[in-house]
């Protein structure tokens, strides 16, 4: 078998239980021109995530840019959306008022299988 054939066959179809997310921010320019206050809720923001990561909830999460500017994505595993919304509403880029989350359920998710 082809390595990449072999990876294929290595993912695991999922549905229900990935959630994505896209952290709007105040401005398409936001990171490049941050406020000292900015950057200290986007401290929180970070180590926000960075504590649901380590209980092994999120598949990817971090900031992006491209022709529209600034924003983050994240795919988190949930099961349902009062749980996810939970987790939205409590990150402080949001609780501040700074920042907007939007989120859906991915109808069907293909993860790579543990190794």
């Amino acid at each position: 078998r082809s390595p990449r054939l072999a990876a294929t066959m290595a993912m695991q179809r999922t549905t229900g239980t990935h959630w994505v997310f896209r952290l709007i921010p105040p401005r398409p320019t936001f990171d490049q021109d941050m406020t000292d206050d900015e950057r200290e809720i986007m401290g929180r923001h970070a180590a926000y995530w960075a504590e649901i990561a380590q209980r092994g909830r999120i598949v990817v999460y971090g900031p992006v840019r491209d022709d529209t500017g600034a924003w983050g994505l994240g795919v988190i595993e949930g099961q349902d959306e009062d749980e996810v919304r939970a987790l939205v509403d409590g990150d402080p880029a949001v609780t501040s008022g700074m920042s907007r989350m939007e989120f859906g359920p991915m109808l069907v998710s293909i993860v790579r299988a543990a190794e």
